[in-house]
């Protein structure tokens, strides 16, 4: 569905892959890299969230994972990203296992986790808040670093027009670009976004859908998007994995969910 779409907005400026350099992944930044969720178990106390995902994700493709509120969407991610850890099951990035790691050690391993809810630190600047981005990186020579923000700045020029305001005075979408800017200076090959639209207006939600896509195409990055908003996930992305109560109930390719009247009504709201 989506492998011919190009999109761009306002709030996007120019890619200039691999402008920095100094990441803690021995030069992976840049290079598309495969996702394969194999088996997931996972969950909170007694209570299992994920019974036997699996979800493949092709490098440099987009990837939606859809369903109704606790379907594990979130789970999912939160478990990639080693915020919870997987009971069972491997998460393969490239043919390497990363399950049992360390958050930590999976940025560095070059998966970024964009959670819900524009997580930004609102006393920080905008500036600082970005520099969080790159505590992963080896030490290396100031000017990388600089030339790393400039490379966002230039992708999000509101960003570069706010770098020394309190993050608490930015507007929803604004946020919203800050947590992407900061996810991508840790220069990933996988990026998780947990409802990136969630409570913006339509226009800027269809920046946000549209960065995603240039961020798939122009950069090669994997993304897995969980998303609510089904109709515009399905719209942008290669590949469809419908979850319900923690099991795998679709996946196929992104337009032929989108037509599946049945599994629209029954499982994605639309």
């Amino acid at each position: 569905m989506s492998s011919g779409t190009n999109g761009s907005g306002p709030a996007v400026g120019s890619d200039r892959d691999g402008a920095a350099g100094g990441s803690d992944r021995d030069g992976a930044a840049g290079r598309s890299a495969s996702l394969a969720v194999d088996g997931l178990v996972a969950g909170y106390g007694e209570v299992i969230a994920l019974d036997g995902v699996t979800v493949m994700a092709g490098a440099g493709s987009i990837t939606a994972v859809l369903g109704a509120n606790g379907a594990g969407k979130t789970t999912l991610l939160r478990a990639v990203s080693g915020m919870i850890k997987a009971r069972r099951g491997r998460i393969l990035l490239a043919d390497h296992d990363v399950a049992g790691r360390s958050p930590e050690q999976i940025v560095r391993a070059g998966i970024a986790h964009v959670p819900e809810g524009q997580g930004v630190i609102p006393e920080l600047t905008v500036e600082e808040n970005l520099r969080i981005g790159m505590m992963s990186w080896r030490r290396g020579p100031r000017a990388g670093r600089v030339a790393a923000l400039e490379e966002e700045y230039a992708r999000f020029k509101p960003l570069a027009d706010r770098r020394r305001k309190p993050a608490s005075t930015l507007s929803g979408g604004e946020r919203q670009m800050l947590v992407i800017a900061r996810a991508l200076l840790a220069r990933p090959r996988v990026l998780l976004l947990d409802e990136p639209s969630l409570g913006l207006a339509p226009r800027v939600m269809a920046q946000v859908m549209d960065l995603i896509v240039q961020l798939s195409r122009e950069r090669g990055l994997t993304i897995l998007l969980v998303e609510q908003n089904a109709r515009s996930a399905l719209a942008i992305a290669d590949h469809g994995v419908v979850l319900n109560l923690g099991r795998v109930v679709a996946s196929a390719d992104a337009a032929i969910l989108a037509t599946d009247v049945a599994l629209r009504h029954h499982y994605l709201g639309f």
